[in-house]
């Protein structure tokens, strides 16, 4: 699948336009072995249309050039066509790295077209509703692949348009368009399946949201 307006949008985005919707919420990210997987949340408003960022995040073969952390990423499975005919990532290979330690796993990938991007492994399981996502049906049931990171792991990125109305002052009108942009919420939720990984992160934890989203 080729993505030609990546390069586009991140040059031409400025670090002015990007803000906060609401404060990031995350719980801490140390946690002792067995207890209850952890979240990390993150909103924004970003100043694109949303069909075009939305391939920018489903073009998980170039994550490793830009996504922090990602140090290799390589899909090696694409879903059927959907009904505009397009094929998505159904499964892909991620290497990670911080703190001198890294680490390939493999994801199991869902795609709703133009909504939501999902990453999963480990025991973790989708809440898509199977009905739309009719191109993934080859490996909707399938579970996603165990690794040595990730007891469970759970990434989803939502978006939405969302039209932001032309500057006016009390005294100019404008015939101008509202400006279309988008509306991201990227949720993490996951459980370190050795307790070296939960100590190594905790520093890099709460930074990690916030920088997946200011990448794009």
């Amino acid at each position: 699948m080729s993505i030609p307006m990546r390069g586009t949008l991140r040059r031409l985005r400025p670090a002015s336009a990007i803000r906060p919707l609401a404060p990031q919420t995350q719980r801490t990210f140390i946690a002792l072995p067995g207890s209850a997987p952890q979240t990390l949340t993150e909103k924004r408003i970003l100043p694109y249309e949303s069909s075009s960022l939305y391939r920018l995040i489903a073009d998980v073969d170039s994550y490793s050039t830009f996504v922090p952390y990602c140090t290799g990423s390589r899909v090696t499975k694409w879903s059927a066509p959907d009904a505009e005919g397009s094929r998505w990532p159904a499964q892909a290979d991620l290497t990670v790295g911080w703190a001198g330690v890294e680490e390939t796993f493999t994801s199991k990938l869902l795609c709703a077209p133009g909504t939501i991007v999902e990453a999963l492994g480990g025991d973790a399981v989708t809440s898509i509703p199977e009905s739309t996502l009719p191109h993934h049906a080859e490996t909707y049931h399938a579970p996603a692949t165990a690794n040595g990171i990730f007891q469970s792991l759970n990434t989803r990125w939502s978006l939405k348009p969302f039209r932001c109305p032309p500057r006016t002052d009390a005294t100019t009108t404008t015939g101008h368009a509202a400006r279309e942009q988008t509306e991201v919420h990227l949720t993490i939720e996951f459980q370190f399946a050795n307790p070296l990984y939960t100590a190594l992160s905790k520093a890099v934890a709460p930074q990690v949201a916030p920088k997946m989203i200011e990448a794009f």
